[in-house]
């Protein structure tokens, strides 16, 4: 039996740390600005509408460039792409930090989308090429999983705890003795690979249509808030980025070099994975927006105290991610440890939809988190590893673009229509002389409820759609004598010698 070399096995994990490391600065930046958004809004004088741009801004930038930056990692090499897109990151953190005026920190915002994007979007392509072997390439995805999924909770904390310490400058400048570390580290470590080549799929014109699409579409997603979902704003946004997406899959699917191969997407596990994870996303998301608003709002909660509230989510996605996840996976295959996962999280977003306005954490909202943090912790890795499963290796990077984007726009699309739901029943609630507490309460469960709905549709979709590509059982062969072969689809499956 051949082992891996303890050099080679202790190379690749430390490139594991320094992947992580940018990932978790990235989604820790992501949610970590919601929690100072009050202070930002005194101190630079935000209208409540303008104030929005400092989360949309860069949401645009990062939702619609993350398809685009993925492929360019396979065609011209992920390690240059990672570290570019840190650079540009790192430098727009302190123009964020040094900004003293609206229309400053709006635009470095945007350029902060633009560099957590590029970085973004090849990490998990980087992770699955560095570990091609089933039972490691499981517990790296463990820890990616855990980044994207538990850093979302540590934001809220750090937020927290930065803003009310000293400034809401600090949430940006924290991020340059990281991003400078994390650039030497990855210079150093990261093995650095030449990609395709450009005339593989130097495909300009696809660029331009599918960031195009992809921007207009999460702008238009942000502001249904604001218009409504009926409007002439949103319906003529909404219908010029179907038109571009439309006009893009027709270019691929002629074009000589396409930006995006269809041929990717004849693979069920990478459809369906990202179908079903679009769905997770869309529903679970809730439970961090509209469970802050709800402590915050009805329960009277600060903001490091929210932050505390929903720390043990991010403490049990982070055992069941780097822990259980990767070796339930390897045991039982992903399918199998999916489905239950999606249950956990129905049934936590059930409970939310029953707290009530008097409600205590201990019994009416930590019961549910538990929930949410096993179902997440276990159903996140399950997903990318399907996902990814679908993809080759001269296709990775284009394929951790595919699930960037569909954690982008599933989030999105779930957090646009929750909170309209939940806005416009609290709205329904006061009109009918209810009192504030009482509306308030009346929203955040039917968007709960909903939510809860949304998963359960995501769970029939992963029983029918999806398939496991491997499960290790007693006796069978070790991670090392397995052999990649390919499949009709141009995937690669593993079987055993």
């Amino acid at each position: 039996m051949n082992q891996t070399p303890p050099a080679t096995t202790r190379s690749r994990l430390l490139a594991l740390i320094v992947l992580c490391a940018g990932f978790l600065m990235i989604v820790l930046d992501q949610n970590i600005v919601n929690v100072a958004l009050p202070t930002i809004q005194s101190d630079l004088g935000f209208s409540q509408a303008d104030l929005a741009w400092v989360v949309n801004a860069y949401l645009i930038a990062f939702g619609g460039l993350l398809l685009l930056a993925g492929r360019l990692g396979d065609l011209i090499g992920r390690k240059r792409v990672f570290l570019v897109g840190l650079a540009v990151f790192t430098a727009a953190s302190l123009w964020c930090g040094m900004a003293t005026s609206q229309d400053m920190l709006i635009i470095a915002r945007f350029v902060q989308g633009v560099g957590g994007a590029v970085s973004s979007a090849v990490i998990l392509g980087m992770i699955v090429t560095l570990f091609p072997e089933p039972r490691l390439q499981a517990k790296a995805i463990g820890a990616y999983s855990f980044v994207g999924a538990g850093g979302a909770s540590i934001g809220l904390l750090a937020g927290g705890v930065l803003t009310q310490a000293i400034s809401w400058h600090w949430i940006f400048f924290v991020n340059l003795p990281v991003g400078i570390a994390v650039a030497a580290l990855g210079a150093r470590l990261l093995k650095a690979d030449r990609g395709i080549g450009l005339g593989k799929g130097a495909d300009v014109a696809g660029a331009l249509l599918i960031t195009a699409a992809l921007m207009i579409g999460v702008y238009t997603l942000l502001k249904t808030s604001d218009y409504g979902w009926g409007s002439a704003h949103t319906i003529g946004f909404g219908a010029t980025a179907l038109v571009l997406l439309a006009m893009f899959i027709a270019r691929q699917a002629r074009a000589k070099n396409p930006l995006l191969p269809l041929r990717i997407f004849r693979s069920r596990n990478l459809s369906g994975a990202n179908l079903v994870l679009a769905l997770m996303l869309a529903g679970m998301v809730g439970h961090l927006f509209l469970g802050s608003l709800y402590l915050q709002r009805v329960l009277g909660y600060n903001p490091l105290e929210i932050g505390l509230a929903f720390l043990p989510v991010a403490v049990i996605i982070g055992f069941l991610s780097l822990s259980a996840s990767p070796r339930l996976n390897t045991r039982f295959g992903e399918r199998a440890v999916l489905v239950p996962s999606l249950v956990c999280i129905i049934a936590g977003l059930a409970l939310l939809a029953r707290a009530p306005a008097d409600g205590h954490y201990l019994t009416d909202v930590l019961p549910a988190l538990v929930l949410l943090g096993i179902g997440g912790g276990l159903a996140f890795p399950a997903l990318v590893t399907l996902a990814m499963s679908g993809a080759t290796p001269s296709d990775s990077g284009l394929a951790s673009g595919v699930v960037n984007v569909t954690q982008q726009v599933g989030g999105s699309i779930g957090l646009a229509v929750l909170a309209t739901l939940a806005t416009s029943r609290t709205n329904d609630l006061l009109a009918d002389q209810k009192g504030t507490a009482e509306a308030l309460i009346g929203g955040y469960h039917l968007a709960f409820a909903t939510a809860s709905a949304v998963v359960a549709i995501g769970a029939v979709l992963a029983l029918i759609l999806l398939r496991t590509e491997r499960a290790t059982v007693p006796g069978s062969a070790p991670d090392d004598q397995s052999l990649p072969t390919g499949d009709g689809d141009g995937a690669v499956t593993v079987v055993n010698e």
